[in-house]
Parts: C-alpha cells; structure tokens; sequence
C-alpha cells in the first residue's frame, strides 16, 4: 500500500510532512483487522499551521480573485486523472473501507462527473448581473457579483471518502476558495491519494491543506478559529451538533450533513420479485453503512408476509468477503467499534420486543472461517416494529432492516410513518400506481425520495435533508451557492452633492 499511499500523509503550506509531535495512528483492514499503514496523526500545532497557511494563500495569491473559467481547467484536468488512476484509485477505496470494488469503482466515476458538472456550472458565476428597472436610478451601475467564502474545512465521514470529500471538494475549489481537508482517521487513505491527484492537476499547493487525525485532535482549532470561514461536515448527529455550536462562537457558514433513518414505502400493488429486490438493494449494499439506505421496510399488509419472507430468503443469501474478490457482494462493517454497536442495536430490539428473522449476529466461525478475522455482521431483518421503538428510530449505519405495516388502502398511514422520524434525508416508494407513488413522495418530509427504485443521484441534483439530516445542500446549482458569496457593486455615473446635511448655522 505504501506505493500507493506514501508517508508522509499531511500537507500543510506546501509541503508533505510528519506530525509536530511525531505521532502516527494505525488504519485498519476492515476484512482481516490487519495494519494497512501507519498514518500521520496531525495535532493541534499542525492545525493552526494550515489555518495559517491557507488564509495567507487566500489572501495574497491570484487564486481567488481569477475567473472560475481559468480554475475550472484544473477541475477537468482531476475530472481525467480520476479515471486514468481508477484501478488504483479503488483499490485503496476497497481495503481502507471494506466495500466491494466495483462499488469503489462506481465512487470514482460519481464523482468525476461532480468534478465536470461543476467544470461547467462554476463557470457561469463569471457572468455579473445587472440590476436594472424602475427601482434603480439610470445613472446608477448596480451589479452582483460572486465571490469566494475565503478558508473552507471539509470534514468528511469514513463510509464514502472519495465521494463525500469531492462533493464538497469540487464546488469549492471551483469558486475559488481554499481548503482545509479532514478525512475520517478511520479511512484517510484515498483522501491521501486524492490530494496528490489534486496537486497533479494543477491545483495550487497554497490552496489545499490536509490533516489526516481525529476530530478530538484537529476539530477544536478548525471549527473555532476566527480565520476559518466555512465548515462543511458530514458524520453523525452527536459531531454535527458540537460543530454548529463552535461554528456559532465565530457566526461562520456552517453545513451539516448527519445522516438518515430512511423509509421504504411498499404498496401491494408492486410485483414482488421486483420489490424483494427493491428492498434488499436499499438496504443491504456497502452492508447497511450508507446515510441513505433504506433502513425502514414501511409495507401495505396484503403484500407483507410474502414480501418479508422473500427479503429473508435473499437476505440469507448475500454472499460476504473480501471487497477486493469479484464474488463478494458486500463487505465488513468498517470496525470493531462499529460492529459493537450495530450488535448492541439488533440486542436493543430484541428487548423491545421486536423479532429477529434472520442474521443479528456475526458469521458462524466454523461456517464461514474466511471472515473470521474481519469485522463482518450478516444481513439482519426485524419484523415487529413499531415507530415507539429506537431501532425504528434512531440510525443504526449497518445491515439492519425494520418491519412495520400498514392497513390495505390506508395511503395516510403510510405517510405518517415514512415522516415520523428526527430525520429527513432520503426515502422511497413503490408502486405499479406511478401517480399515486410520485402523490405520496411529494407529501414525504425527505430531501431525496424515489419512486419505483432507490438510490440513484446526479450530480445535477441536490442532496441534503429535513430536520435533523442538517442544513445546507451539496450537489447542483444550491451546492455551488454554499462556497460563495454574493456581493452588490452600486455604482454612481453622476456623482452629485448628497446634501442630507445642511453644514452649521450661525
């Protein structure tokens, strides 16, 4: 891997370099729990570093006062390197994270669409808006203009590294803001590998900072300090809140993405084959670790039994190992934290009087003694719930479906379900009854809902949530908005005398 990811893995002001202190943190191979690498472990002192360094590049380098067409050439060059470093790209992908290389695969080519689409939309803000009308004097010149936030941290999660970074990555870097990236310490590799990508591109050195370390470690100096002007995260509920609050000491932007416990609504009019595998698919690829999944089976009872029964017959099926072998059909859960607690979530249902189809467990040793070593838990299905439960309500992040039903015809319940959640990130529904699927998903209180499949985003599209899923958009036009700012030119032609004061009086 070191030919691949090489030490050292900080950049700050230019330059590769070790920790301050000289400290460096294992990352682990989610398969086999083997040592991948040794990585940097930035501190404290590294942190005001490129706080430093990117706010003395913003403001004394051509960088963000160029157009956003001249930057753009950089975000088409890294659109191709992406694909001619793909292989080797996923590689990384799949044995820091433990998701099966073609999804890996998939991640790449997501996001060197991000990296083109922003190409092209960034390249619009060149264009400065005149107002005029009644309301404007004509001898006026009255303009809008955009421009970069100025320091932006991006604090990424550990279940899609690449694609998270680069959705954040692209937009800013095309608006000419500079960066500070914080990769999850669980994956910090392909960020690693990324950055010199970035560098290859043509990216300034000043522009990008990285800190491979923990949020305990770096997080305090980044989210609080008065010469950061934006933090974007993605992670959990509990982060996302301490960040806000620091963010709020300074009243910098701050955008939070903090996950979903998504609904699946399943009405009976829908093939079954069709919809078993609608459901395993939404919730079961990457085994579960994805903010989007489709966590909440939400089924019209006519069709319940013998869709449940099927999902725990495919469930039962899906072939585990080593996201690197072309049979694998999922991965590990990403460690042995993570894999306590999901564990501690199926115990939670148990006690809560929900029943466990199948999985709720880890792999028989003796059956399956390839996954022995590596923290893998299996496809987990939970018939019995109800919306008071906190398997029902709260993000588990692993293989784990919920079961809950609803009466034959009664579209109101289904609704009230899919929306009674703290979150509103994503959700689906099926149904033969186009009109009726695409009535429910406009009444669903969820940033992203598909109907008559799951999962698929563009680039073109937002993505961000309701409630408690956070603020903010990524992704589309509205992504582009979060890294700028917008500023009124009033110019006056014909200067005259304002006369408001009249001057003294004797």
């Amino acid at each position: 891997m070191s030919s691949l990811v090489p030490s050292p893995t900080l950049f700050i002001d230019g330059q590769w370099c070790a920790s301050s202190d000289g400290k460096t943190r294992p990352t682990i191979n989610p398969y086999d729990a083997s040592v991948i690498m040794e990585v940097d472990e930035a501190s404290a002192e590294d942190a005001q570093r490129a706080v430093a360094a990117a706010k003395r590049f913003f403001q004394t380098s051509d960088w963000p006062r160029c157009s956003c067409a001249d930057r753009c050439t950089h975000l088409k060059r890294m659109a191709d390197l992406l694909q001619s470093h793909k292989a080797a790209l996923a590689k990384v992908e799949t044995i820091d994270t433990g998701k099966t290389l073609g999804e890996s695969e998939i991640d790449i080519d997501d996001v060197t669409n991000v990296f083109r689409f922003y190409a092209e939309e960034a390249s619009k803000l060149d264009q400065e808006k005149r107002i005029t009308g009644p309301l404007v004097p004509e001898s006026v010149k009255s303009l809008i203009v955009h421009e970069p936030v100025g320091v932006c941290v991006l604090i990424t999660p550990w279940n899609y590294p690449i694609l998270q970074l680069c959705w954040k990555l692209a937009p800013a870097l095309a608006t000419g803001n500079c960066v500070i990236i914080k990769p999850s310490e669980v994956t910090p590799l392909s960020t690693v590998y990324l950055t010199r990508l970035l560098l290859e591109a043509g990216f300034p050195a000043g522009a990008v900072q990285l800190l491979t370390a923990t949020g305990a470690s770096v997080g305090p100096v980044l989210t609080t300090s008065d010469d950061v002007d934006l933090v974007s995260f993605t992670g959990g509920l509990a982060t996302g809140r301490n960040i806000i609050r620091s963010c709020a000491e300074t009243v910098k932007r701050c955008t939070v993405e903090l996950g979903g416990k998504n609904p699946n609504v399943v009405f009976a009019d829908c093939d079954l084959e069709w919809a078993i595998d609608n459901v395993v698919t939404a919730v079961f690829v990457h085994s579960g670790q994805v903010c989007s999944a489709g966590a909440r089976l939400i089924v019209e009872e006519p069709i319940a039994d013998a869709l449940v029964a099927g999902v725990v017959k495919r469930a039962n099926e899906i072939v585990m190992g080593n996201g690197l072998d072309p049979a694998s059909e999922t991965g590990p859960l990403v460690s042995k934290e993570h894999l306590d607690k999901v564990q501690a979530y199926v115990e939670l249902a148990r006690q809560e009087g929900a029943k466990v189809l199948c999985g709720g467990t880890r792999p028989d040793p003796a059956q399956f003694p390839h996954l022995a070593q590596g923290f893998f838990f299996l496809p987990t299905v939970i018939d019995g719930c109800d919306r008071t439960m906190r398997i029902v309500q709260e993000e588990t992040f692993g293989p784990i479906l919920t079961i809950e039903r609803f009466p034959a015809g009664d579209e109101e319940t289904a609704i009230m379900l899919a929306n009674d959640t703290k979150y509103g990130l994503a959700g689906g529904v099926q149904s033969r009854d186009q009109a009726r699927a695409e009535r429910v998903a406009r009444r669903l209180r969820h940033g992203t809902v598909w109907t008559n499949t799951y999962g698929a985003y563009t680039a073109q599209a937002e993505w961000g949530g309701y409630g408690m899923s956070g603020n903010g958009r990524e992704l589309g036009s509205k992504g582009l908005d979060e890294y700028v700012e917008v500023k009124h030119l009033w110019s006056e032609t014909k200067p005259e005398m304002m006369g408001w004061f009249k001057g003294a009086r004797m």
